[in-house]
């Protein structure tokens, strides 16, 4: 039994196509084996865009930090300790004019953390996040995969990479605002890639 924690971002919630998604990935899931999953919407988490004050926090030792430090660095290390405890990260995204919601950009702000989650050497950036899998679901209403258009895969794994999290699998749902015909292809499509994927973990 692993522990799967799931984290999606439409802000159409239990509606959107994403979060439809990663509900039938973890039925499948569990269809093979259970597992303890945990849900982050991160559309409902009220998030705003990183502050210096906030950032300011992180750098004071945990003893010494007043009640308004404490505070705001909480807000990172809760997201951090959720990554760290999940063996199995399903990153379920939409696409907003041709990247995920700002939201998702807000909460990879507080994982990237310098000697918490990476580390700098005289090679480059290394990913402390270490033995961790990561599915990532794309839901898309036009086709844009593989094209120059495509933006949001490469910060996403780029980004998952950076933390230490390499071991990555990418499956996209396309053109679901394309047509019945089309949306009916692309969910049946990734439906079969799913069990796939679950093979593979």
């Amino acid at each position: 039994m692993k522990n799967v924690l799931v984290i999606t971002a439409s802000l159409n919630g239990a509606s959107g196509n994403s979060v439809k998604l990663a509900k039938q990935f973890i039925e499948k899931l569990n269809a093979k084996n259970e597992h303890i999953v945990e849900n982050l919407d991160l559309a409902n988490e009220d998030l705003p865009h990183l502050s210096q004050s906030e950032m300011a926090a992180w750098g004071v030792d945990e003893e010494a930090r007043n009640e308004q430090e404490a505070t705001l660095a909480s807000i990172s290390d809760g997201y951090i300790s959720r990554i760290k405890q999940a063996d199995l990260i399903v990153l379920a995204l939409p696409m907003y004019n041709f990247d995920s919601p700002s939201v998702v950009k807000a909460f990879f702000d507080r994982l990237a953390r310098a000697g918490v989650t990476f580390s700098y050497s005289e090679n480059g950036p290394i990913g402390l996040i270490e033995g961790k899998k990561a599915v990532v679901i794309f839901a898309r209403g036009g086709a844009y995969q593989g094209t120059p258009m495509d933006t949001q895969t490469p910060y996403v794994k780029n980004f998952l990479g950076f933390i230490g999290i390499k071991d990555v699998e990418v499956t996209y749902a396309e053109g679901l605002a394309m047509g019945e015909e089309s949306a009916k292809a692309a969910l049946s499509k990734i439906n079969e890639e799913f069990l796939e994927l679950i093979e593979k973990l």
